[in-house]
């Protein structure tokens, strides 16, 4: 099994355009083989604070997950909603890989 917590910081003025996107993404992650869950938490003291949490099967399940379309249209707009770059977490039983 593995994790992955992604959290990203937004432009205030964006927040309804990425949860919108991020809505859409979620929903088809969802459906995807090897994912086990898939949420996006908003800070409660920071509106501009959002993290994803995310369950997989295995590491190899995040690879097609990448390349979906679904994936792909929220990077295009999670890019410009963006204040600064995101921190992702990739946390297995052997590590934690920090990008």
């Amino acid at each position: 099994m593995i994790y992955v917590v992604a959290t990203l910081t937004i432009k205030p003025e964006t927040r309804a355009e990425f949860i919108a996107a991020a809505t859409a993404c979620i929903a088809g992650t969802r459906k995807e083989p090897g994912n086990i869950a898939y949420d996006l938490h908003e800070s409660v003291t920071d509106p501009s604070r959002m993290v994803f949490v995310e369950q997989w099967e295995n590491a190899e399940a995040l690879v097609p997950h990448r390349a979906t379309e679904h994936m792909k249209t929220f990077g295009r707009v999670a890019v410009k909603c963006m204040a600064a770059p995101p921190k992702i977490e990739i946390i297995t039983p052997e590590k934690v890989d920090v990008r």
